[in-house]
């Protein structure tokens, strides 16, 4: 029979050396974490779960990318008189 994993996908989680961070998928053997400052980061269990601990925070919101006619213009070249 199969053990429950150590850690919930979603849930929001603290570590030692990284920070906050959010459960992205937990096994028997693995944790994949996405931290807020390093991004995603894939441990095995058993070596990391003493220097991981349980958040009670909330998840942060998404980031929202910009959208293509805000990256268009900025990309755009700017004309330059020249005498």
């Amino acid at each position: 029979m199969a053990s429950k994993p150590a850690f919930a996908t979603g849930a929001q989680v603290e570590h030692s050396k990284f920070g906050l961070g959010s459960v992205v998928t937990c096994t028997d053997q693995h944790i994949v974490i996405k931290f807020d400052e390093t991004g995603e980061r894939k441990f095995v269990l058993e070596i990391a779960l003493p220097s991981i601990k349980k958040s009670d925070r909330q998840p942060p919101a998404d980031k929202k990318r910009a959208t293509k006619k805000k990256a268009a213009a900025a990309a755009a070249p700017v004309a330059v008189a020249v005498e």
